[in-house]
């Protein structure tokens, strides 16, 4: 019995070592990838005789980040992208939960609601970029708005998609055991909706950038997307490069976090159910 334990224990420690080993393998490639990129970006643009404002190569976004840096207050105009993208992530997505689940439980509700919804979601959100802004200001009140209505959306639809994707013979048996409406939400029905709830989030956490950069175009004088607008105006190439590179890091940090959230929330789910990306 002790020599079976042993081989047992010798084969998963081979099979895990061999799942390390592939994941370090796919690591390094893929940072192999990213070197070929930057050194060609570096080097061929100016091998084809493309000029450094329409393609600059990477060493001159670099000069132009240490620029912005020392003369432009990149970091301030960074740190406020930043927490106006946080804040109308975290609004949104708690305003597409709650019209989710409400919907999900209600069907009233959803015939009543479901078309103005759609009507919202068909209507361009940064459309309302202007609007806001005559209402509220130049202000970060608008460009929060505009991100809660992107993110808002693909929340909501993928709550209530679970809502109904619950199986009803497991809520009439909860019912035969006298549960009450809340707790067959808590224990069956919320847990069902948290696949679908962190797909949208991931989603989400992905456009709350769009609709900060939108406001950000439309008004004001701080941000990311002021610095594009000032890049495009001056004809600063490596200035917008410098700008979209740190939205991309923004948008990504805000992705890991709900990635990180999700691996910790659903730990008892098979790995390969959650999204590698």
């Amino acid at each position: 019995m002790t020599s079976f334990h042993e081989f047992s224990d010798r084969v998963m420690r081979s099979i895990t070592d061999l799942a390390t080993l592939s994941r370090s393998r796919e690591l390094w490639l893929s940072i192999a990838f990213l070197i070929a990129i930057l050194a060609a970006w570096e080097w061929l643009p100016a091998t084809f005789g493309i000029p450094a404002f329409i393609l600059p190569p990477i060493s001159d976004i670099a000069h132009e980040f240490v620029r912005l840096y020392a003369r432009e207050n990149l970091w301030l105009h960074t740190g406020v992208t930043f927490a106006e993208t946080i804040v109308g992530f975290i609004f949104g997505s708690l305003l597409g939960m709650i019209t989710g689940y409400v919907l999900g439980r209600s069907r009233t509700a959803e015939i009543i609601l479901s078309p103005y919804i759609l009507m919202l979601q068909i209507a361009p959100k940064v459309a309302f970029a202007p609007l806001f802004i005559i209402w509220f200001g130049y202000n970060a009140f608008p460009k929060i708005l505009v991100a809660i209505l992107i993110v808002f959306f693909p929340i909501a639809i993928n709550v209530l998609k679970a809502m109904h994707a619950v199986d009803p013979a497991l809520v009439n048996l909860a019912r035969t055991f006298s549960a009450t409406r809340a707790q067959i939400f808590w224990k069956i029905e919320f847990p069902a909706s948290m696949p679908a709830l962190f797909a949208g989030l991931r989603i989400g956490s992905t456009l709350a950038v769009i609709g900060i950069v939108v406001g950000e175009f439309i008004g004001g004088n701080r941000g990311l997307g002021y610095l594009l607008i000032v890049g495009e105006g001056q004809g600063r190439t490596s200035m917008v490069f410098v700008s979209i590179v740190l939205l991309t890091l923004i948008g990504l940090i805000a992705y890991l976090c709900v990635l990180g959230l999700e691996r910790y929330v659903l730990h008892y789910m098979p790995e390969r159910s959650h999204a590698n990306i």
